[in-house]
């Protein structure tokens, strides 16, 4: 009898011991905003996308230094997608619960951002998909967990045109030439297309589409169509080695760099670097910041991780394009809790669902950017519950054979004329399909 006794009492006081254990351990939890990292750092894609993981990375580190979230520590877990949609679905899933549940994705790819679009609305976890993503989701309306911050590609393909016209001295002399878009034959490289089309009938240029299957290593007859058709410009949107394959391929068959202008994932150091001179003159467009290693967050960073051995990858890359980009897009997830802390409570921990409220709410004016490090890097940005995008400034670059500099301090800004009936109309189509019902400005404000 005193053995059961004895036995009772050891268990219910290994019970008490488990419990307090696990008390101990979300009380340890409680104060780590959770931000999981979809990356890809094998593969054709890895040269490009790793620098963007290692600033994303840094970005969150950096955060810590300074004392969180307004006390809230950031804490991450890396997933390997290898820029696979089955994958990113898999990294999703594997992620969304960890550590109390997932404060938002950026799954970095624009497939991946497709599949997830029907997950995010069930599990309440927002996208942010920073210049990428589908484009019509800026109507927070209809996609009310996508985040496509800072511009789509269809504000890139705008302003693309914008900037071909300016070169030729006017729209009006837009009429007659020919563009040929070189293109990822996938989700993301076809996002361009809608637009090129629907201003050349405005501006009546036309439009050569020319496909490149990935990895896109392969473009001999790609370019030898271009050769044929002897096209005024060349867009290019690649990803990974298919941008330095391009460039390549333009520097062998003698088509002008200056001629050329990528979109801006096709603007950064590893695009252009093994090609050095030949690259000269090529131009890409921005997401507003170019390599920024002179930023004060930028040497922020230097300071508080890479003097003390705590960066997460080479330091040469800090400040370089796509590093930044990753940046970037850590700053406008923490800037979403820190909105939303505003209204649920500063010092404590965001839900995805409260998070959404954040960045539908974010209004980071000039003098917020300049003190967080970011002057000179961006522009403002606000959102509404309408609005899910915020920006649509865009900047051009150019390589001048061994940096990429800015040739003029111009900003353009996408034309909502033309994108926002396009925004509108694709939508809705999609909350038709959907069976969906549009937000209303007075949900909105619940």
């Amino acid at each position: 009898m005193n053995l059961r006794k004895l036995a009772l009492t050891a268990s219910l006081g290994a019970f008490m011991l488990s419990a307090i254990a696990s008390t101990s351990a979300v009380a340890a939890t409680a104060k780590e905003q959770f931000f999981p990292v979809l990356v890809t750092r094998t593969g054709p894609i890895a040269p490009n996308a790793t620098p963007w993981a290692n600033g994303f990375i840094d970005y969150l580190k950096l955060v810590n230094t300074k004392g969180g979230i307004n006390g809230v520590k950031t804490v991450f877990e890396e997933c390997e997608t290898g820029y696979a949609t089955d994958r990113i679905v898999e990294c999703y899933e594997r992620l969304k619960g960890m550590h109390g549940g997932a404060t938002a994705f950026q799954p970095l790819s624009t497939g991946g951002t497709f599949a997830l679009t029907e997950k995010a609305p069930i599990d309440k976890i927002p996208l942010i998909t920073a210049g990428y993503g589908r484009s019509e989701s800026q109507n927070g309306a209809v996609f009310t967990w996508n985040f496509p911050l800072l511009g789509t590609y269809w504000v890139g393909s705008d302003v693309a045109i914008q900037y071909i016209a300016k070169k030729l001295g006017g729209v009006a002399n837009l009429k007659g030439k020919k563009i040929a878009l070189v293109y990822h034959d996938s989700p993301y490289g076809k996002e361009a297309i809608p637009v090129l089309e629907e201003l050349s009938k405005k501006y009546g240029y036309s439009v050569q589409l020319l496909p490149v299957a990935a990895p896109g290593v392969e473009q001999k007859a790609t370019w030898l169509q271009i050769r044929q058709n002897r096209p005024d410009f060349v867009l290019l949107s690649g990803w990974g080695v298919m941008n330095l394959t391009a460039l390549r391929e333009a520097q062998a068959t003698g088509y002008p760099r200056d001629k050329m202008l990528g979109n801006w994932w096709s603007g950064a150091e590893p695009d252009v670097a093994d090609v050095g001179e030949g690259a000269k003159g090529y131009s890409a467009l921005t997401l507003q910041h170019g390599a920024e290693r002179n930023s004060k967050v930028v040497k922020d960073i230097l300071a508080a991780l890479y003097a003390k051995g705590q960066g997460t990858g080479p330091k040469e890359d800090v400040g370089s394009v796509l590093y930044m980009r990753g940046v970037l897009s850590a700053m406008l997830g923490v800037e979403g809790v820190r909105k939303a802390q505003e209204r649920y409570g500063k010092g404590k921990v965001m839900t995805g669902e409260q998070v959404r409220w954040g960045l539908e709410n974010l209004d980071l004016d000039q003098k917020t950017l300049d003190a967080m490090g970011f002057a000179g890097v961006m522009r403002p940005v606000q959102t509404s519950c309408l609005d899910h995008m915020g920006s649509s400034w865009v900047r051009v670059h150019t390589w001048n054979g061994k940096n990429w500099e800015f040739p003029s301090q111009d900003w353009y800004q996408a034309d909502a004329n033309t994108l926002r009936p396009m925004v509108m109309l694709a939508s809705g189509k999609y909350a038709e399909e959907k069976k969906l019902k549009p937000r209303t400005p007075e949900e909105c404000n619940k």
